[in-house]
């Protein structure tokens, strides 16, 4: 299989799983950063998910790998021998590797919250706000992704216009949410629909770029 096909496959399958996820932690019980509950409402939940939590675990290192290898298929593409473009690409195949460092830490805090929600209730709020902080201020990795590849791909007229714009438009939305997180950590947030537009825009330009590649 051509690299090529592996990184665009790797990219939708990336945002399906998302997707999937996402909707299983909501029907598992996970609480959401922003929803606004008491700290004991998320507590009581935290303490009773535990198992389910295991099992949802299990597929989320695909994730990463799906990541990586879109990444590793982008950055081959857009090498080009030029200096520009290509560390701009090297800037976004960086923002994939750090948000999969910053996502890693933030999956293995909820089994952390878990345990401490049935064995040490005290300590939870503080693993609880460091988890929602590292989520947010995650969004500065993903935009820095999203920028490099951006620029690179626009510059080797790789991707069209209205896929540049949102590429940048989302970056920019990103940037912004991440250094808002000191006010939209603890509590729902007048920023988290900025925080929900700016998800979807990621998953957007990740299958938008995805064909891309499979048009190369």
């Amino acid at each position: 299989m051509a690299i090529t096909t592996l990184a665009a496959t790797s990219g939708v399958g990336f945002v399906l799983l998302l997707i999937v996820l996402n909707f299983a932690y909501i029907r598992v019980g996970l609480p959401a950063p922003a929803a606004g509950r008491s700290m004991e409402a998320i507590i009581d939940s935290l303490a009773t998910i535990g198992g389910r939590l295991k099992r949802l675990s299990v597929v989320v290192p695909f994730a990463w790998v799906f990541t990586t290898t879109f990444a590793t298929g982008l950055l081959s593409t857009l090498w080009r021998g030029d200096m520009e473009t290509d560390a701009w690409a090297l800037v976004g195949f960086a923002g994939v590797l750090m948000q999969n460092v910053v996502f890693t830490a933030a999956e293995a805090l909820r089994f952390g919250m878990t345990s401490a929600a049935v064995h040490d209730r005290g300590s939870v709020m503080g693993l609880w706000r460091l988890t929602d902080a590292l989520i947010c201020f995650n969004q500065i990795f993903l935009a820095t992704a999203i920028l490099g590849f951006t620029v690179a791909g626009t510059s080797l007229g790789i991707i069209p216009a209205w896929h540049t714009w949102l590429g940048y438009l989302t970056a920019g939305l990103m940037i912004v949410f991440s250094s808002l997180t000191p006010y939209t950590i603890g509590g729902a947030s007048r920023f988290a629909l900025a925080g929900l537009i700016a998800a979807f825009g990621w998953g957007a330009w990740i299958v938008a770029y995805s064909i891309a590649l499979l048009s190369i």
